[in-house]
């Protein structure tokens, strides 16, 4: 699979990059985040929130509600698999009706895998080193990032 990478060195640049995404979106993408714990993938959603005309001091990690959901241009859903364990728990957080409403963007997809449609956007996220500095690994956007 053809991917880009870009690198960010800073969660302003990480919450940049989101805003771009989320500019060129057209609000019936999934988009699969993927990375462990401190990766960033709030701050990108924050970015991709206010991409979407979405106050972004409205946007927090939905861990415990597992679904937040955010009004702008279009809908932003925002869902925290991390407590996902099987398909009774993902049925059960109403995740199917979703699709197809608006923006999709999951934490922690390596819980449902299976369970994404195949046009997804996925987006890897590593650190190379304890600082700031994330590699974004993007493949399935439309558009085209500069």
């Amino acid at each position: 699979m053809d991917y880009k990478e870009i690198i960010t060195n800073s969660p302003e640049e990480t919450e940049a990059l989101g805003k771009k995404i989320g500019s060129l979106l057209s609000g019936d993408e999934v988009i699969a985040l993927y990375g462990g714990l401190g990766m960033g993938k709030t701050a990108f959603v924050r970015g991709l929130a206010a991409g979407l005309g979405i106050d972004s001091y409205d946007v927090s990690s939905p861990t415990f509600a597992i679904v937040h959901e955010h009004e702008g241009r279009v809908m932003l859903y925002h869902f925290d698999m991390y407590r996902v364990e099987s398909w009774d728990d993902l049925y059960s957080t109403g995740f199917f009706d979703y699709i197809g409403n608006g923006v999709i963007v999951t934490e922690w997809s390596e819980n449902i895998d299976g369970a994404l449609p195949e046009d997804k956007i996925t987006i890897e996220i590593s650190a190379p080193s304890s600082d700031d500095t994330r590699i974004f690994k993007i493949s399935g956007l439309r558009g085209e990032l500069n």
